[in-house]
């Protein structure tokens, strides 16, 4: 008997090693758990949802759509009402925190009520985007319409920051944040549509936010894909 346990033992051992294996090789074949991506929306009122109630601004909102399509991300709101481009460049880097896997920038409104030179905001949006780069962060550009208050010249100049510098990042780009609550009134002007702006004229109510988040969502599930990659 103590033979025959000798002679048995070593295939024991093997049968263990064997068994080893197996579970090596079905815990590499599992499937890997996906991360949560963290993406954080830097930009002005529109993105901090000003005159809104709780839950109803862009961030929230949009939080909700992505939830309902099975992403696993989180959204930080980053905006900061009255923010302009210059503002934007200031924060950037503790907006870019370790965690931060993409950025979504919505800045420049505030430079164009106030008739900020295009130049000057264009060198700013240059520079968030170049410390998104820095920071190995994805981005979503999403831009805005300039009216022609400030003429022809000012309103090619603004309006053509936003593609260009996307491009010149690799960035992705989504062409304009209002876009889907703007329109032609019964006077045939081009502007907001009523039913989706607050009374101040300027800033979306929850209706108009869910437009928004219809239009640029795509954009935004598209910078969770490369954000997500390894």
């Amino acid at each position: 008997m103590a033979w025959l346990r000798r002679k048995v033992s070593p295939r024991y051992g093997a049968m263990g090693g064997i068994g080893k294996a197996i579970a090596v090789w079905l815990a590499l074949a599992a499937p890997v758990q996906a991360q949560e991506v963290v993406i954080a929306a830097l930009g002005d009122s529109l993105t901090a949802g000003y005159g809104l109630p709780r839950g109803q601004g862009l961030v929230p909102q949009l939080q909700d759509w992505l939830d309902g399509r099975g992403h696993d991300v989180r959204l930080i709101n980053a905006g900061v009402s009255g923010d302009t481009t210059a503002g934007g460049l200031a924060r950037v880097d503790w907006t870019l925190g370790d965690d931060v896997d993409g950025m979504i920038v919505a800045l420049g409104g505030n430079d164009l009520l106030r008739g900020i030179d295009p130049g000057v905001s264009r060198a700013n949006l240059d520079g968030i985007l170049s410390a998104a780069d820095a920071a190995g962060v994805e981005v979503l550009v999403i831009g805005m319409r300039a009216f022609n208050n400030f003429g022809e010249e000012y309103q090619a100049a603004y309006d053509a920051m936003y593609p260009e510098l996307a491009e010149a990042h690799g960035a992705l780009f989504h062409e304009d944040l209002l876009g889907a609550i703007s329109g032609m009134d019964t006077s045939g002007q081009e502007g907001f549509l009523p039913r989706y702006i607050q009374a101040d004229g300027l800033h979306p109510n929850a209706a108009g936010v869910a437009r928004i988040v219809e239009d640029i969502g795509p954009a935004v599930e598209a910078l969770i894909q490369r954000a997500g990659q390894p």
